[in-house]
């Protein structure tokens, strides 16, 4: 085999090994599963992996020549700007990552960094001041009792959709709303409203603790939060349609 497609096949299973890290990565940490599907990451991502992973080696296949004098800088070259495009990538997918996992109203809605409004963020209490580099975090928004506030925040929900849900100075810890979640939990049978009674019985046979639901909005599909009422625990987010679409 010549040099140059041996050199090409190395590069390619480096960066094969370095994509897939990186999906593993993200599918059980940033976009824990099944959020990659609720944010509609995975097409992006594996555009981004899938450009790099391509355009690196295919480089290397061009240029790679044995005894050529420039050979070691422009491998370092391609390696270099192969590196940025990945990390550039990844901030993107970093800024898009879900960074709470927020109660608001009979709901949980997917709140991602690049929707946060910071604009109190030093009014929030220090717990949500800072978004975790690990997993997404649970937590409950409560509307101001202000009604001047109140309506500043409903005109800019129509208008902009930050509700309070995207606000961190209205973030309290999720159990202080565990009573207002019993008044809106939904019975397990109602899932088969709108989803095959099969794949509900196929989902809910992994967590027979859960004995009720709410549902979930992502930004790409909807969810469903498994709970267990008493005592009131979240099970599991699974990726069950909570509505007619």
């Amino acid at each position: 085999m010549p040099a140059r497609f041996k050199a090409f096949l190395l590069h390619l299973m480096l960066s094969i090994v370095v994509a897939i890290f990186l999906y593993i990565f993200l599918v059980n940490f940033w976009y824990m599963q099944p959020l990659d599907i609720a944010t509609g990451v995975t097409t992006i991502f594996l555009l981004v992996l899938g450009v790099d992973v391509v355009i690196g080696p295919l480089l290397t296949l061009l240029v790679y020549k044995v005894g050529k004098k420039t050979l070691k800088m422009d491998l370092v070259v391609i390696v270099f700007l192969q590196l940025c495009a990945l990390v550039y990538g990844m901030f993107v997918i970093s800024q898009g990552r879900p960074a709470w996992l927020v109660y608001n109203v009979g709901r949980f809605d997917v709140v991602r960094l690049n929707e946060l409004d910071l604009r109190k963020i030093d009014q929030a209490p220090q717990a949500y001041q800072t978004v975790s580099w690990l997993s997404p975090q649970w937590v409950s928004a409560v509307a101001p009792f202000d009604p001047v506030e109140k309506s500043d925040i409903t005109l800019e929900s129509t208008l902009m959709g930050i509700d309070i849900a995207q606000r961190p100075n209205l973030y309290r810890p999720l159990e202080t709303q565990y009573d207002e979640i019993k008044k809106y939990l939904k019975p397990i049978t109602e899932l088969n409203d709108y989803n095959s009674p099969a794949r509900v019985h196929s989902v809910l046979a992994k967590y027979p603790k859960a004995d009720y639901w709410l549902p979930m909005k992502g930004t790409h599909r909807d969810m469903t939060v498994l709970i267990r009422r008493d005592p009131i625990s979240i099970v599991k987010i699974v990726d069950l349609r909570p509505w007619n679409d």
